[in-house]
């Protein structure tokens, strides 16, 4: 399960009925960002399980039956509003089975709802946080430990330059290299992952 895969490939595989390993991957892939939506969307966790499930379900179908077109958007936009539709389905059960809002409770609960333009950025940014959480961990194995320690001392827990060289015995000039390698290879596999924008 740890091969890398980019997008277009694993979307190639996933077209097989009955592809066990295909749909794990695709799983693996994609339910990390739809399931941080859902519940971005206000959706309480087992609600947002099933919008997720249910939201990977209708893609897979739907990409299999060939609904997907390149030339009309990025396939993280169809994805997106497949999410955004199965988000607010849930929501609107949620509100059939609790009848007893308070008069002028309906509104209020459809303002805590964000706005079509508020959950595309929440999708955008959870997105964009797998796909570098993907990418940071083939990296890792492809740099030497204390490059990819040094990077994630400066980048992801924001340590200064001067406490990382001090930690790992470094000059500030490896510590600066470290972070530079490891972003340029990460931006490198960003774009190999998403099939060369169609990500």
């Amino acid at each position: 399960m740890n091969e890398w895969m980019t997008t277009t490939t694993l979307l190639s595989a996933l077209r097989t009925y009955g592809n066990q390993d295909a749909w794990d991957r695709f799983i693996g892939h994609f339910r990390r960002p739809v399931a941080a939506f859902t519940r971005r969307m206000g959706l309480s966790e087992s609600e947002a399980d099933d919008a997720t499930q249910e939201t990977l379900l209708v893609f897979a179908q739907r990409y299999r039956d060939g609904d997907y077109d390149r030339e009309r958007g990025r396939l993280r936009q169809w994805l997106f509003g497949i999410a955004y539709r199965q988000a607010l389905g849930a929501r609107s059960r949620r509100r059939g089975q609790a009848r007893q809002v308070a008069e002028g409770g309906a509104s209020a609960y459809w303002n805590e709802l964000p706005d079509e333009a508020a959950a595309t950025r929440h999708w955008d940014e959870e997105w964009e946080h797998a796909v570098l959480e993907h990418c940071l961990s083939r990296v890792r194995g492809e740099v030497n430990a204390s490059t990819y320690t040094a990077f994630d001392l400066l980048v992801r827990q924001g340590q200064s330059v001067e406490t990382v060289a001090e930690r790992l015995g470094l000059s500030r000039n490896a510590i600066y290299n470290a972070k530079h390698r490891v972003l340029k290879r990460a931006r490198e596999l960003a774009r190999e992952y998403e099939g060369g924008g169609e990500g």
